[in-house]
């Protein structure tokens, strides 16, 4: 490593320029950083060069289009020694390599707040890094704050660092960025500060492991404990604690080792790293690795520890807390049994801070004492409770034994009903589509979306006997199947790749449309600025895909823009697409996703993205009429996400299957036994023959 204590990392004096900085993550953490400690003296996003980063106090942050722009413009004495990537994980590598090629020279840690990186590309940061020395920590970090200088980097201590982090004697070391928040508020109420609080990330590949951190926290004078968040996956703690064996590593360290309950559940933590994949991985692996490097058994609360050499010999190498809340006592035990003069008076008791309260009417009979004052949810958890809560677009729906339940069907033994509608009432109305998308999402169509809902079925019928669905179909009529076999087999042959583009194209168009305010996707007077929202879509589609490019790994594709049978003209069109637009000019109905992919599809083609015009194909005007169908439940939260992107599958899927079974009838009539097979006399072996 570069660095060779822990102020190395992040000081006072450090200068942060931060990529994708227009980012919603990026500019807020941004906000809350220059507030803090103003350390921030630059960021770059495509195509925002000349913006700025608005602080409260009146600051502002310059925005430039490139690093290489940032690097120009931003004077000698502002250019930054440290970055922080915000960007998302294709464009990560990119970002790094231009890190190295024009900030080279005053750069000495990047800090790669993405999660979800590849290993091949970790690998590949680590190399270049490594080679031009400078320091990465991530990925997946929340960053790394400094509460003696009073500096930060990335999201760590939230919108209020100064609340959970004092100046103290404590560093923490954690996988899990949300964590270092939570046991410098523990160690509060011990009377026990902080000095530095790092999140070393928990994806696949961990840059700056523990062991490297312990190393720096060995040289710095300012750290008398350490706190260790960790998780199950990868061998660092073991290569740590063969390193503190050998060197006799001079300070204690509280561990605390998560996923015990998980793992005895089969089950495993959410982070990418937090992977059991053999022996010394798993989480009681490690929680014998430090038992047995402490000398002591794991502390506990209601012990009396009398001072004797034994403790006093094994505390100096540390001891393991089972629980997080046994933190503070531990700390304050390590402390006292040492002769470590505690930082301040604790001035934070550890007490109920309920984030949730239901008493269901019971606090009317509850003595007062026993009631609760509802708590303060900290953050970064506040934020997210508040955004499930009240901006979560589309609903949670509850959860519940369904074993003999249904929301959707019932019967009293006389009539049956859909949603609470008699089945045989929804008969005499004699809408087949109506009453499907009422067993779908609780609620009817009306009678021009239930015509457009039906043409998408008819669309989704056949596309010729080539297709694999269909393939599937012929396949079993000629082993001798039965029609619900046949058609079985169609649905089997139905998957993401041939059938999911109408899923996909939801939850694009969800993206792209959830954080705008449509009333009504139908309604062409709707007030929206598309041509804005075409153009960001097709600005973030170019930069993906030219970083990606860059970086030498496959891109996301728009999902239903182009189709591999019309492609070669000019402007190219899918037929099933233009009946449906047909049918819609002739009665002058108006769909906001239809013309946002259509004017997407040009805006492609004249940014040189593409040679023509792409076709809109079938899944896309499927999912433009779903989306559309649901809109109004998705946005008052009748109906999730999850079902919409779901419901658009199904129709191309329960459509493809009925014709199915006409393929099924006329492969029975004048089809012959077994003629879909390949003949032995077509197979190619690839593999010679060994015996």
């Amino acid at each position: 490593m570069r660095a060779k204590k822990l102020s190395d990392i992040l000081k006072a004096s450090d200068r942060v320029a931060v990529s994708n900085i227009t980012g919603r993550e990026a500019s807020k953490v941004t906000t809350v950083s220059q507030e803090y400690c103003g350390n921030v003296v630059g960021g770059w996003a495509l195509g925002k060069g000349g913006q700025s980063i608005q602080v409260s106090d009146g600051q502002s942050v310059p925005v430039f289009s490139t690093v290489e722009d940032l690097a120009k413009h931003l004077p000698r004495k502002k250019q930054p020694n440290k970055v922080i990537v915000y960007s998302p994980p294709p464009a990560v590598y990119g970002d790094v390599k231009e890190v190295l090629e024009y900030l080279g020279k005053t750069v000495e840690t990047i800090f790669v707040i993405t999660e979800h990186v590849s290993v091949e590309v970790t690998a590949k940061i680590a190399q270049i890094c490594s080679q031009a020395n400078i320091d990465v920590l991530g990925c997946n970090t929340l960053g790394v704050i400094n509460t003696l200088d009073g500096v930060r980097v990335g999201a760590v201590g939230g919108t209020d660092p100064g609340d959970s982090f004092k100046k103290g004697t404590a560093a923490i070391i954690s996988n899990s960025g949300n964590m270092v928040n939570t046991m410098a508020s523990y160690l509060l109420s011990a009377g026990i500060g902080t000095s530095y609080g790092i999140s070393t990330g928990k994806d696949l590949l961990i840059l700056t492991p523990v062991k490297g951190l312990l190393e720096l926290a060995r040289d710095d004078k300012d750290t008398k404990l350490i706190i260790a968040y960790i998780e199950p996956g990868g061998l660092y703690e073991k290569e740590a604690i063969e390193m503190m064996k050998k060197t006799k590593y001079p300070k204690p360290i509280i561990a605390y080792i998560t996923g015990g309950l998980l793992q005895k559940g089969g089950l495993s933590l959410g982070h990418a790293g937090a992977v059991v994949e053999g022996k010394g991985t798993s989480a009681a692996d490690k929680m014998e690795l430090f038992d047995e490097y402490f000398g002591i058994e794991p502390f506990e609360p209601g012990k009396k520890y009398d001072k004797s050499p034994a403790l006093t010999k094994s505390l100096k190498k540390g001891i393991r807390i089972t629980s997080l809340h046994h933190l503070p006592g531990a700390a304050a035990l390590v402390y006292d049994i040492l002769g470590i003069e505690r930082d301040f008076h604790p001035s934070k008791p550890l007490r109920l801070n309920p984030w949730f309260m239901n008493y269901k009417g019971a606090e009317k009979k509850l003595p007062r004492k026993l009631i609760l004052e509802k708590g303060t949810i900290p953050e970064p958890y506040g934020s997210q409770v508040n955004l499930m809560l009240k901006e979560t677009f589309g609903a949670i729906p509850p959860r519940r034994n369904m074993k003999n339940a249904s929301y959707m069907s019932s019967n009293d033994g006389k009539v049956a009903r859909i949603y609470g509608y008699r089945l045989d009432k929804q008969m005499e109305e004699g809408s087949f589509i109506r009453s499907l998308f009422l067993a779908w999402t609780g609620e009817k169509p009306r009678d021009f979306e239930a015509k457009l809902l039906e043409q998408c079925f008819i669309a989704a019928l056949s596309n010729g006997p080539g297709t694999i669905s269909a393939q599937g179909a012929k396949l079993s009529t000629s082993a001798g199947n039965s029609p619900n076999t046949a058609m079985i087999a169609t649905l089997a042959c139905v998957g993401t790749v041939h059938g999911g583009n109408g899923q996909r194209a939801v939850e694009y168009l969800i993206r792209v449309f959830k954080d705008v305010d449509l009333a009504d996707p139908w309604d062409k007077n709707h007030g929206l600025d598309l041509e804005k929202i075409v153009d960001r879509a097709a600005n973030d589609f170019a930069q993906q895909r030219a970083i990606a490019k860059e970086a030498g790994v496959s891109y996301e594709r728009i999902p239903c823009l182009g189709h591999p049978v019309f492609r070669n003209d000019p402007v190219n069109y899918d037929p099933r697409e233009r009946a449906m637009a047909k049918y819609m000019k002739e009665k002058k109905l108006y769909n906001i996703f239809l013309e946002f992919y259509h004017m997407l599809t040009h805006q492609i083609k004249d940014m040189g993205i593409a040679r023509n015009v792409w076709a809109v194909n079938v899944d896309g005007a499927i999912a433009s009429t779903v989306l559309g169908t649901c809109w109004q439940a998705l946005k008052e939260k009748r109906i999730s996400m999850s079902r919409v992107c779901d419901i658009a599958f199904m129709v191309f899927a329960v459509g493809r299957a009925a014709g199915a079974g006409g393929e099924y009838l006329d492969h029975q009539d004048h089809g012959s036994a077994m003629d879909m097979r390949t003949a032995a006399s077509e197979g190619i072996a690839l593999t010679k023959a060994k015996d």
